[in-house]
């Protein structure tokens, strides 16, 4: 006599192909393996990123393939050193082999086999998902779901380039872009201290730019950005956030004697600069990545104590393909969100 074993499913959106459409389909909730945890999405960041797995740009992608790293979650399977039902997330970076030369070094986020959330394995497009211990970062009380999954990638990104580029209280930070990245960008420079410049295109971002914290705001489509920078002495940090090589390009002279271009928008293009322009005043241009969870950690409860926040749109899970679109379209109100 045959027993009927009823099986546990979930919702999930997944990708079947590059450049294929969002599918909604149910799957069996997943088991973790040893060093994993289960994890129970409360939400998840949308990130412009996730278009490496809408379209097949990362080499290696499996399909089909659940993007998604800015999960927030709850632990479904008891770890060491975690509790279940505390608040974990995930990011980008979402686990390191432990065992290269970088990682021997401390220097995870270079692992020679780091994993990405969403890409190397499923992510957080779907209600239950499985990553190793070594992703997870711990969430502040006070940051809701949806607050919390944009600051675990955009938050990190901007934070982490901003705390490590030498700005001080007191000196000028430039801001390019008043999007996604930008826009958290403005809110940390201004809680370090530092006297902010907002660069758009346009005029409509200038009351914007100036609630999230920006000292002023120059248009670069009515004046030159870096004359403007250098009226004010130059800028100690330009944070390129905007995906755009040639508005960065205009960007370098603004920079003030030893200071630094931070790049974190991605493009395709390049990026001009004559080594004179580096060379004098010893400049220097930077790329800066996401971060480690410890990062990411650091990232949120300094917003917990400042009160920096993502500026978000929430969409259900179902309307995933909604909601990648709204990202997509640069409309959205910066973040969108996925709730679960």
């Amino acid at each position: 006599m045959a027993t009927i074993v009823a099986v546990a499913t979930m919702k999930v959106a997944q990708i079947s192909k590059p450049g294929g459409d969002f599918e909604l389909v149910e799957r069996e909730i997943p088991e973790p393996g040893g060093g994993q945890v289960r994890i129970k999405v409360q939400a998840c960041g949308v990130c412009h990123s996730d278009v490496f797995v809408k379209e097949g740009l990362w080499p290696g992608i499996q399909y089909p393939r659940v993007p998604g790293h800015e999960v927030i979650d709850e632990l479904g399977a008891e770890v060491t050193g975690w509790k279940k039902g505390q608040r974990v997330g995930v990011g980008w970076h979402g686990g390191q082999d432990n065992t290269c030369i970088e990682c021997r070094r401390g220097r995870f986020l270079y692992c020679h086999n780091s994993k990405v959330a969403g890409i190397s394995y499923d992510g957080g497009y779907q209600q239950y998902m499985v990553a190793p211990v070594e992703a997870l970062a711990a969430i502040p009380n006070t940051l809701t779901d949806a607050e919390a999954g944009p600051l675990l990638c955009a938050g990190v990104t901007t934070f982490n380039a901003l705390r490590h580029s030498g700005a001080s209280p007191g000196s000028l930070v430039a801001v390019q872009g008043v999007g996604g990245l930008g826009h958290l960008g403005i809110q940390f420079a201004s809680k370090f201290g530092c006297k902010v410049a907002a660069i758009g295109r346009g005029s409509e971002n200038d009351a914007l730019a100036k609630k999230l914290g920006a000292s002023l705001y120059i248009d670069s489509q009515s004046v030159n950005a870096a004359q403007e920078l250098q009226k004010l002495g130059g800028a100690q940090v330009i944070l390129a956030t905007a995906p755009n090589s040639k508005s960065m390009t205009e960007l370098i002279d603004g920079l003030a004697p030893t200071g630094k271009f931070m790049v974190v928008g991605i493009s395709p293009d390049p990026i001009a600069v004559t080594p004179l322009q580096l060379i004098s005043g010893e400049r220097a241009i930077q790329g800066s990545a996401v971060g480690t969870p410890t990062d990411s950690e650091d990232t949120m409860n300094f917003a917990e104590l400042t009160g920096v926040r993502p500026m978000i749109e929430t969409y259900p899970l179902e309307k995933a393909a909604e909601a990648y679109a709204r990202m997509m379209s640069g409309k959205a109100e910066f973040r969108v969100v996925l709730t679960m």
